[in-house]
This record gives structure tokens, C-alpha cells and sequence, in this order.
């Protein structure tokens, strides 16, 4: 009893220095591993980033470097394979001319309303072979009047809500959309 009421306050100092060392190391390895949030979020963005590049380069047939509008690509990603829905506006289901509204809106800041028709005049018509990412595609599908849009993407290949199969890539040289291709337009803006 008396080593321990001697040596009482020199284990009592000790111990309470091993609890301050423990905790020390302990809130500089969290601290270290916890690293800069923004710096995290770049890195996961540069490898989402990365990954939506090569994902639709391989859909639309192109070099990765051709996808530099990753919000766009990112856009069209969220709503691949939405069902199609007439007058639909949501994710439960979209028509052709609601898709490309919230595209315009979203990507590009520009909002564009009404029917796929309308959409049509609020464009400077431009030729098949000088579209360019972001113009859009008008189709007269077994009417008169302009009944179908989609979004121009590259290397002929363009988004749209197809009544079958919802919101997915096709390419204008496919016989179906040949047949009913109407004109081509670029948004006034």
C-alpha cells in the first residue's frame, strides 16, 4: 500500500499523459483522413466526369475527347429510359417536346415551350450536314405538321422520347427516321 500512495501521483501524471497522447494521435489521423471536401468532390466529379466521356463516346461512336459538354451528357444520363408519356413533363413520363423544354431549360438556360411544332419556329433552320451538339431535329411523322424533336448530339446521332422505348439515342440514317426527317433548326437566343 504504500509503493502505491507513494508512486500514486507519478502514475496518475502518466496516465493522463497516455489519454492526452491518444487523443492527440487520434484527431490528426481523422483530420488527416478527412482531407479537403472540395478537394473530394473534384475528384469524384473528374471521375464521374471521366466516365460519363466514355460512356457516350462509346454510345454516339466517338473519340472521348469529343464529349466536352459533360452537362449535357449528364442531362441526357439522368433521363435515359424514362417512359414515354404524352403530355408528360417528369420522370414517371415525358413526351418529346417536354424532354427537350427541360433540356433547354436545364442545360442551356433557355427556355423553350409548346409543342415540338412551335419549337420549330422559335429556330433559324440550318441544313442536315451542318448540325452541331445542342441543335435540335424536327420530324413530320405520318401527318402534315411537324409531330416529333429530339436533341442533335454528334456523329449523326441525336436524344429523343421515342413513344416505344422513352427517352434514347438514335441516329438520323436509320431508314425509320430518314423517311420522316423535316428540317433541322438552331434556338434563337
Amino acid at each position: 500500500m504504500y509503493y502505491f500512495t507513494k508512486h500514486f501521483w507519478f502514475y496518475k501524471v502518466l496516465f493522463i499523459s497516455l489519454l492526452l497522447v491518444s487523443l492527440y494521435s487520434c484527431n490528426t489521423q481523422k483530420g488527416a483522413a478527412k482531407s479537403n471536401p472540395k478537394e473530394n468532390k473534384t475528384k469524384e466529379n473528374k471521375h464521374a466526369d471521366a466516365n460519363l466521356k466514355l460512356k457516350y463516346a462509346k454510345l454516339l461512336s466517338v473519340n472521348e475527347s469529343a464529349i466536352s459538354n459533360t452537362k449535357l451528357y449528364a442531362f441526357v444520363d439522368e433521363w435515359y429510359g424514362v417512359p414515354y408519356k404524352f403530355g408528360g413533363k417528369t420522370k414517371t413520363g415525358i413526351d418529346c417536346s417536354g424532354f427537350v423544354s427541360n433540356l433547354y431549360t436545364t442545360v442551356y438556360n433557355t427556355p423553350l415551350q409548346g409543342t415540338a411544332e412551335s419549337m420549330f419556329y422559335q429556330c433559324k433552320t440550318i441544313a442536315k450536314d451542318k448540325l452541331q451538339e445542342g441543335d435540335l431535329v424536327f420530324f413530320k411523322i405520318e401527318h402534315d405538321n411537324i409531330s416529333h424533336i429530339g436533341v442533335y448530339l454528334q456523329n449523326n446521332k441525336f436524344v429523343h422520347a421515342s413513344t416505344k422505348k422513352g427517352i434514347m439515342i438514335d441516329d438520323l440514317d436509320e431508314a425509320y427516321y430518314k423517311k420522316y426527317f423535316y428540317k433541322a433548326g438552331k434556338v434563337k437566343r
